[in-house]
């Protein structure tokens, strides 16, 4: 459905994954990988945005590179590995890419993360708060490494979290979540039952909750809606 497209990132040029709202132009969405890479995963959630009216881009963070995920300690290396002065780069210019396209209407984007995206998806809305205006971290915080300024953030944040989670536990989201609270930021922070890390993904049936993924995807597909429709 979507194609690969090229486009500015600070003096040079990145890439990615564009899926086209279906009629038009619709509202626009950052997607941002999991550790694995620009994978099959992150292709179906652009394909899926865009059936629902979206247009959506995932920047290639790793510049061609995937993990297979029966590999994951070689995705936490080149999660380790990731230059975040480099991603920032990428991801501000999906974010210019995006809001600059035919195929998108209205001013703002949102960004949609998982895993290493969801921290990142986050860390983006303190580096655009010019330009993000909504931010849905799947079992992610903040990248590793990173201290954001999340004071400076002006999106609504929704986040999607697993009970049973050693990457995101509860009580790291809880004082997440208190952390925004308390500098008033409109947040909100789901916990899934019985859901472990990565419930979303369906290409990995050792991990995937269809009951945890479905509640998600209505509550996300609402939520982006009502913050940039």
């Amino acid at each position: 459905m979507g194609e690969l497209v090229d486009f500015p990132r600070n003096g040079s040029t990145g890439g990615g994954y564009l899926a086209r709202a279906p009629e038009g132009a619709g509202l626009g969405v950052v997607v941002i990988q999991e550790w694995w890479g620009l994978v099959d995963h992150i292709f179906d959630v652009c394909d899926r945005l865009s059936a629902e009216g979206f247009t959506a881009l995932a920047p290639d963070l790793y510049h061609g590179r995937t993990v297979p995920n029966s590999e994951p300690d070689g995705a936490a290396k080149a999660a380790r590995a990731l230059d975040l002065e480099r991603a920032a780069d990428d991801l501000s210019g999906a974010v210019d890419f995006l809001q600059a396209h035919r195929s998108v209407r209205g001013h703002g984007v949102a960004v949609v993360g998982f895993g290493m995206g969801g921290g990142l998806a986050m860390w983006l809305a303190t580096l655009r708060p010019d330009a993000v205006r909504a931010v849905v971290p799947f079992y992610g915080i903040a990248p590793r490494g990173s201290s954001p300024d999340w004071s400076v953030m002006t999106a609504a944040v929704e986040g999607h979290y697993a009970e049973h989670d050693d990457l995101a536990d509860a009580d790291a989201v809880a004082a997440f979540e208190k952390q925004l609270g308390d500098l008033g930021k409109d947040v909100r922070v789901f916990t899934y039952p019985g859901a472990g890390h990565a419930f979303f993904d369906d290409t990995r049936p050792d991990v995937y909750d269809d009951e945890a993924a479905r509640q998600a995807w209505i509550r996300t597909l609402e939520f982006l809606r009502a913050q940039l429709g």
